[in-house]
């Protein structure tokens, strides 16, 4: 059995486009000789469509597409994924289409409501009565990305006769997400007695990247097929004749976090109608990172380097970013800041010497930071460039960042990169070449908003303030397990609170890629205003 796999790059609520990739795909599919091709979880709306799903006439277009995918197929069979709509309510489904009629139709039995992920809002469960169908004198095993996950599901389709299992998915990528699902198909595919095909798309939707990832195993749980990561592409799996050359090589952990921000930033800035970018180049090792995510993603041509200087801007923090922006090949500006910074700190100063606070504190620290975001906003509404902000997921957590300053921008490449990650990234993008000026690593973090001013400032060094974010954000630890870890519990403490009372800056954050396991927004759904203290 020859199938045709296509790791295509659906975009949400562009169904004519999402059609005319099915039909090229299939297309090729007949040219390859295939007899089954396989598409991704929704890849005619896109995943995932949200609200658009209660537009009538978003449902009426789902349908008329339906239609023209099932018109044309020819002597190869199609199974794609699409929402159903029945007496008024709707399923994830995969429909099945051969020689210009429908098949049949699968609709998903297990419905996410966690994570990134909400389909219980817009979807009913199947009822799971069928779920193994003749396709062109194939019996074909059918599943939906969440399907697969539930052992009760399996448990009751273990023992079915099927000559291949096919998975659609739509599963964004986190760290180590593809070794999961790997362990998860090769665990299945020896319960199913079959082969198992996992098809998973590719590309930016807001903060979710799709990493692609599509693979297979044989009957006996090995892994026999592997598409690349992070590539659009469609290939083809000979059940019969599997081989090594099929398995593409799988990236190490950093290498594919990397590939997720440039896909999510270029994806994201392309979809929304912009070309080009600026960031506000400080010296920073984040802001060094964010341009070189940009320059790889959009082509340093693409990216406008913002050299912003105060009276508290080091000279080699200058000369810095300047550097960077040499080693990327981008053009910048420079437009000190100082003059506004006073022309507002004269407006503003004898009010507050008629309230008795002429002395300096936080307030005079973020008129700097807001008089830059002023001007970087000016400079992309002038130009149409997208502003990319530069704070990482360690600062936000904590709430070390400032509203409408360095927080304003269309988009948070590094929202969910912790500091040490930054870090990380930045000495593996410089393993052949320096590309983030050495000085730029090995220099303590400064915001540079006052004298001598230094991170370790206000927060605890960032390998245990990351420890302590991770086992927080990412496992739900209570305070005492995490102090059993042998963290201070007045570090902790600290951490915590912190964490907690800058709920309503993140809110008002721009949105960014999501690498780890719960990414700030989708993921982590807290209330601003509530009144429970975990500590």
């Amino acid at each position: 059995m020859r199938i045709f796999v296509s790791q295509m790059d659906q975009r949400v609520g562009e169904l004519s486009n999402n059609v005319r990739k099915i039909i090229d795909d299939l297309r090729e599919a007949e040219r390859l000789d295939c007899d089954l091709a396989v598409f991704p979880e929704l890849s005619v709306t896109g995943y995932p469509p949200e609200d658009l799903l209660e537009r009538p006439a978003f449902r009426q277009a789902m349908a008329r597409a339906v239609d023209e995918i099932a018109s044309a197929t020819r002597r190869v069979a199609a199974v794609f994924g699409a929402p159903r709509e029945h007496d008024g309510r709707l399923f994830n489904s995969a429909w099945m289409a051969w020689d210009g009629h429908l098949l049949g139709v699968y609709d998903k039995q297990k419905l996410p409501n966690y994570g990134v992920f909400d389909e219980r809002r817009y979807f009913t469960p199947g009822d799971g009565r069928e779920c193994v169908f003749d396709i062109g004198g194939w019996r074909v095993g059918m599943g939906i990305c969440e399907d697969l996950w539930h052992d009760d599901l399996a448990a009751s389709q273990q023992g079915l006769a099927c000559d291949v299992w096919l998975n659609l998915n739509a599963s964004p990528f986190h760290a180590d997400k593809q070794r999961e699902r790997e362990e998860l198909v090769m665990r299945r595919a020896r319960q199913f007695g079959a082969p198992l095909v996992y098809v998973n798309p590719v590309g930016g939707q807001d903060e979710i990247v799709f990493d692609g990832g599509s693979h297979a195993a044989d009957a006996l749980g090995n892994l026999i097929w592997r598409a690349p990561l992070f590539r659009r592409c469609g290939e083809v799996i000979d059940l019969g004749k599997p081989g090594a050359e099929d398995i593409a090589p799988l990236p190490e952990e950093i290498e594919q976090i990397w590939e997720a921000l440039v896909l999510g930033v270029r994806d994201y800035v392309l979809r929304n109608g912009c070309s080009s970018v600026l960031i506000g180049l400080s010296g920073g090792i984040d802001s060094a990172l964010t341009a070189a995510v940009a320059a790889e993603a959009l082509g340093a041509k693409n990216v406008l380097g913002v050299l912003l200087p105060s009276k508290f801007s080091s000279s080699h923090s200058i000369s810095d970013a300047r550097q960077l922006a040499l080693n990327l090949g981008v053009e910048t500006v420079t437009l000190p800041i100082q003059a506004g910074v006073d022309a507002v700190e004269s407006i503003l100063g004898p009010v507050f010497a008629s309230w008795g606070m002429s002395q300096p504190d936080v307030t005079e620290e973020n008129i700097q930071a807001r008089m830059r975001g002023l001007l970087l906003m000016a400079l992309s509404n002038k130009t149409g460039r997208m502003l990319l902000t530069t704070g990482n997921k360690s600062e936000m957590a904590v709430g070390y960042a400032t509203l409408y300053g360095d927080m304003a921008g269309g988009f948070a490449v590094l929202k969910d990169v912790y500091k040490t990650q930054v870090y990380a990234l930045s000495r593996w993008l410089n393993r052949d070449r320096e590309v983030i000026p050495e000085h730029t690593i090995m220099k303590p973090p400064s915001a540079e908003l006052r004298p001598d001013q230094k991170d370790s400032d206000s927060l605890p060094d960032y390998e245990v303030l990351d420890a302590i974010l991770k086992a927080s954000i990412e496992e739900c630890l209570p305070v005492d397990v995490i102090v059993e870890r042998g963290y201070d519990r007045a570090e902790v403490l600290r951490v915590i609170r912190m964490l907690q009372h800058a709920e309503y800056k993140r809110r008002q954050a721009p949105p960014g890629v999501k690498i780890t396991r719960r990414a700030f927004g989708r993921d982590r759904r807290y209330p601003i205003t509530h009144g429970f203290l975990e500590c």
